[in-house]
């Protein structure tokens, strides 16, 4: 068997205050409030996912609020952009509505591709990038309709402490072409239509320091986690060290960071979000593993009450 993802899973990133990250997300952004349950390995954490409107593999982006956690610092052996993709002739709508918000927007480019730039409450660094594509979002929010709402990821921006190594890393493990080059990046694009393309800063950039605003890993799409032993085998020539395998009830999950320091998750598409949850009802209840549900009252009691963000599907 030949090791091949088609693009991007999720992004999990670190913020501090969990409501801020829901309005943001939720009532700016009008992402659909997908998962509300906890950090498996520190269950007094919550653990907050948003994607379209069933958390499609490749629409997914989940946080880690810590209060009190101090800021972070982008830089190499992180993601340094997380990227979305808004449909074709959107970008001026989407510069209007952030700026109505009061978040400041910088126009910029890549690879001739036009995209609008700017950070979360947190400084988590955001962009949004009009991309032709075959998936459409069915969930909105008053004021953005399926015209101009977040279809899912475009891809991401990596830095890399060895960025030769992670390109042959995303190549020769996942399967990526590389499609462009200039003095800045190198740009790879997976098989999807959407979370697909990766570029990678060929400048090596000071250390990044893990906190608030800095993405903790990425997750890249694998089918349904059959053929793991041979993912790891293929990690294992490389020369890295892959995880065992971890049950996330939602996917599963092997993690390993690269040579250029990058935390990688491979996850499964399988079972979803619906595992435990209706469609209609995704994202209203705070939903633990089975092996946590003996110990609900206490978590209960360690998160904070916060108000879900309302939309609609469509």
């Amino acid at each position: 068997m030949k090791t091949q993802s088609t693009g991007i899973h999720h992004i999990s990133s670190m913020v501090q205050d969990p409501q801020r990250t829901l309005d943001f997300y939720g009532q700016v952004l009008g992402l659909r409030f997908v998962k509300q349950t906890v950090n498996f390995d520190d269950p007094g954490t919550y653990h907050l996912y948003f994607g379209d409107e069933v958390g499609t593999p490749g629409t997914v982006i989940t946080f880690f609020p810590i209060p009190g956690l101090g800021k972070g610092q982008v830089g190499s052996g992180q993601v340094g952009v997380t990227t979305y993709l808004v449909p074709a002739g959107s970008l001026p709508f989407w510069e209007e509505r952030l700026q109505q918000h009061g978040i400041a927007t910088v126009a910029t480019e890549r690879f001739s591709e036009a995209s609008l730039l700017f950070e979360d409450p947190d400084g988590l660094v955001v962009e949004l990038v009009a991309r032709p594509s075959s998936k459409q979002t069915r969930w909105v929010i008053p004021g953005i309709t399926e015209h101009e709402a977040i279809v899912g990821f475009a891809g991401a921006t990596l830095l890399s402490k060895a960025p030769d190594e992670t390109v042959r890393l995303l190549t020769e493990l996942f399967g990526f072409e590389r499609v462009a080059e200039d003095e800045e990046w190198i740009r790879l694009k997976g098989s999807a239509d959407y979370g697909n393309v990766i570029d990678v800063k060929k400048t090596i950039l000071p250390n990044g320091v893990p906190g608030t605003g800095t993405v903790h890993h990425i997750a890249w799409r694998i089918s349904d986690g059959e053929h793991y032993p041979t993912w790891q085998d293929a990690i294992f020539d490389l020369g890295l060290r892959p995880t065992e395998v971890k049950e996330r009830n939602y996917f599963r999950s092997v993690y390993f960071h690269d040579a250029g320091r990058i935390l990688h998750e491979l996850a499964t598409d399988v079972p979803g979000f619906t595992v435990d949850e209706s469609v209609d009802t995704l994202g209203e209840t705070l939903r633990l593993p089975p092996w946590l549900e003996a110990d609900r009252d206490k978590i209960v009691r360690t998160l904070p009450t916060i108000t879900i963000p309302r939309g609609e599907r469509i």
